[in-house]
């Protein structure tokens, strides 16, 4: 089997389930300064579990979890803590580990209804000033849009760094073909981003069940252009109606346990994937499991 590149899991609701600090509308951005130990603790117990790249505890560092003023007045300081976190937590566990620096959606997530790119390079800057000291990778996560992509293509390409660019695809219902929440499709993204500069695109927060459709779609158009990934959330299936990623606590769906996960992983990559990991609702221990699988195999 090829090298398989395991990713870290969700920070948020591991923070929630551990009793750190966390509730709306700070969400996983009230531990930086509530309990920072918390978030570097959960850093070290992904990469102890196997995962090979971590991921900035920085995704709710923006205007909608903050608030507009402590983000004019605090977004770089929080995102440099947040990258030094993940710094010390590599170090601590002495590993090799690379660092992704999350560049989140800016007005919410799931919503490119709400993308404004008169504000957005505004709200970008802080974030890019805080991580990039700190990032082996930058990662545009939870993307919903060919808009929102290309914005953040245009400020990430100028970094220096590998460029990872995550979608998240709408799972509400059952579509012939894999699409983007913008209503856009899996094989329009691949044929945007084909001859960008990225190192790999990525499917991201939405039910395993609809991944292997996108990995195919992208493949089709990309073939060995760059990798794959996907990390998907282990959200309750709402049919019919889009969940409020990180608007409310959504509830944690009854099958998600390590083995069921290691079970869609394995679609995953034979479908093509080149990169696996977990959001929302997956812990250390579906990464452990991830990790001896994929390293055994």
């Amino acid at each position: 089997m090829k090298n398989i590149i395991i990713l870290d899991g969700g920070m948020g609701r591991e923070l929630h389930r551990r009793g750190a600090p966390f509730r709306q509308p700070e969400w996983s951005a009230l531990a930086l300064t509530e309990s920072p130990e918390s978030v570097q603790a959960v850093h070290a117990d992904f990469i102890r579990a196997g995962a090979q790249v971590i991921t900035t505890n920085s995704y709710a560092i923006v205007p909608f979890h903050i608030g507009e003023t402590r983000f004019a007045n605090e977004a770089r300081q929080l995102a440099d803590l947040s990258g030094k976190l993940a710094q010390q937590a590599v170090q601590a566990c002495g590993v090799k580990v690379q660092i992704a620096a999350s560049f989140p959606p800016l007005f919410g997530s799931y919503r490119p209804d709400l993308f404004d790119e008169n504000r957005a390079d505004e709200l970008a800057q802080p974030l890019l000033d805080g991580l990039l000291p700190y990032a082996d990778i930058v990662l545009a996560e939870t993307v919903s849009s060919l808009q929102e992509a290309a914005f953040w293509y245009g400020k990430l390409k100028h970094s220096g760094k590998p460029i990872w660019l995550s979608f998240t695809l709408d799972d509400t219902k059952k579509y012939e073909q894999a699409i983007l929440r913008s209503g856009e499709t899996v094989f329009q993204a691949a044929e945007t981003v084909k001859n960008w500069d990225i190192d790999a695109i990525l499917f991201n927060c939405s039910q395993p069940e609809i991944m292997a459709n996108a990995i195919v779609a992208a493949k089709q158009v990309l073939h060995n252009r760059m990798k794959i990934g996907v990390y998907a959330n282990a959200f309750e299936p709402v049919q019919g109606e889009m969940n409020d990623a990180n608007g409310e606590l959504d509830p944690i769906r009854a099958d998600n346990s390590p083995e069921n996960y290691v079970a869609w992983a394995r679609t995953w990559v034979n479908a093509g994937a080149e990169i696996v990991g977990g959001c929302c609702g997956i812990a250390p221990e579906h990464i452990g499991a991830l990790a001896r699988y994929f390293q055994a195999a």
